[in-house]
């Protein structure tokens, strides 16, 4: 019912109110505020869900405690539902965010129905949007991926079955990996010994100084490292390089230029990744297809960068964008726009599992994924399998959830860094909490 003059009036103070009011509302008999019954909340559309989850299984699996472990240098997330199933990550670089983990992200999937992932990790983001970076995005990745993990073991499927469909059980990958310390001469041979140990006919090299305002490792490296490894490795191998946002627009074409000439396959973050102009430029200036977007984690400006000639192939990093759910949002917009997605990538053996479980599940991947390569070492033995490089592919694991399966022994003597069994608030604060 819409209220009166004299029903605002009271609820406002009366006659002193009404003596300040402008004319025209003092004057009004009515004021025509009409008040929905019901809003439905508005989904956009990089938000819209992708796979109807819940259908997959027959009752709610409520999410009861949410741990994070640690053995020696090792970090792993752990999901338990109220009925006893359990879910298993590893991570990368989390030690960095535990706060941020345990009293922000994590409570917020506490006591929520695990087959409701999609629409919970907008909902962890939106309790902690003032905090919108990439340690917000880690931390809701490594949730999505033990949870993940529990709902594959839950439906005895991989998590690429719940994320759309295995498509491919063998995922092609590119060694990368360099650190730029060592001279050229020597990162090439790394490089040679790579591809003859694993059949991977295809490398990635680091330039630059790695957002170094055009400096160099040191004066010549750079140009010494593309042009050698073309003569080493040979016509037929598939070359890229990565710059991590070395350069200004002159000297980002120039690299750009011989890269060209040289005849690699994509130029990956020429200038600094938050100067998307810089990158527009040296884009319109090259042939060479860009590879971009390790660092970005909104899809929002994932279609704009694709849409206004940022980059030519997308690299969401599994982690920095928010997990495999999100990188597959990218997926469906560079797929709208005729594009690839290749995910950045410095994972390796039980972290790398997400990478692996994404590829197997998404059309418009490019021909291979990024894997760090490392001299051999002695295999694993806390888990398996142990994800051997051969005739230049990884075997996607063929167990339920992630694919990683891991020594109940090494967790006995694990740390429990943190666990969380209480939910969120509803609602950030002023600070952009809502743990």
């Amino acid at each position: 019912m819409p209220l009166t003059r004299r029903d605002w009036l009271k609820l406002t103070g009366g006659a002193a109110v009404a003596a300040a009011l402008p004319r025209t509302l003092g004057a009004a008999t009515t004021v025509p505020i009409e008040f929905p019954q019901h809003v439905e909340p508005v989904v956009r559309d990089a938000e819209k869900p992708m796979f109807n989850i819940p259908a997959r299984f027959s009752a709610p699996i409520i999410i009861e405690s949410i741990e994070m472990l640690k053995r020696g240098n090792n970090f792993f997330v752990r999901t338990r539902s109220k009925d006893g199933a359990i879910g298993l990550t590893a991570t990368k670089q989390v030690e960095d965010f535990i706060p941020i983990f345990e009293h922000l992200v994590a409570p917020q999937f506490i006591e929520k129905d695990a087959r409701d992932i999609e629409s919970l990790i907008d909902f962890a983001y939106r309790q902690n949007y003032k905090l919108e970076s990439l340690p917000l995005w880690c931390c809701i990745a490594y949730c999505e991926q033990s949870i993940l993990d529990l709902l594959g073991k839950v439906a005895n499927v991989p998590v690429g079955d719940l994320l759309g469909g295995v498509i491919r059980k063998e995922i092609p990958i590119y060694l990368s990996g360099s650190e730029r310390v060592l001279t050229a001469e020597k990162e090439i041979d790394i490089y040679v010994q790579g591809v003859a140990d694993t059949g991977a006919n295809a490398v990635k090299f680091h330039m630059g100084g790695r957002m170094s305002r055009n400096v160099d490792t040191y004066p010549g490296r750079t140009e010494k490292l593309l042009v050698h490894a073309r003569e080493k490795l040979g016509d037929s191998c598939i070359l890229m390089a990565d710059a991590n946002g070395s350069y200004d627009v002159p000297n980002a074409i120039r690299i750009g230029k011989l890269i060209e000439s040289l005849n690699y396959y994509f130029y990956e973050e020429p200038c600094p990744f938050e100067e998307l102009s810089e990158t527009i430029a040296v884009r319109k200036a090259l042939k060479i297809p860009i590879a971009y977007g390790e660092q970005n984690h909104s899809l929002w400006q994932f279609r704009w960068m694709l849409e206004n000639g940022v980059m030519d192939i997308v690299q969401p990093d599994m982690n920095y964008n928010g997990g495999l759910i999100r990188a597959k949002r990218v997926a469906r917009i560079a797929e709208s726009l005729g594009k690839t997605i290749v995910p950045h990538n410095t994972q390796t053996g039980a972290a790398s599992v997400n990478i692996l479980a994404f590829a197997s599940c998404t059309k418009n991947i490019g021909p291979r994924m990024e894997y760090p390569w490392r001299a051999p070492q002695q295999p694993p033995t806390w888990y398996k399998p142990d994800f051997k490089i051969a005739n230049g592919s990884i075997k996607l694991p063929n167990t339920p959830g992630m694919g990683l399966e891991i020594d109940p022994e090494y967790l006995k003597t694990a740390t429990v860094v943190c666990k969380i069994d209480k939910p969120g608030r509803m609602g950030g604060s002023g600070s952009g909490s809502g743990g």
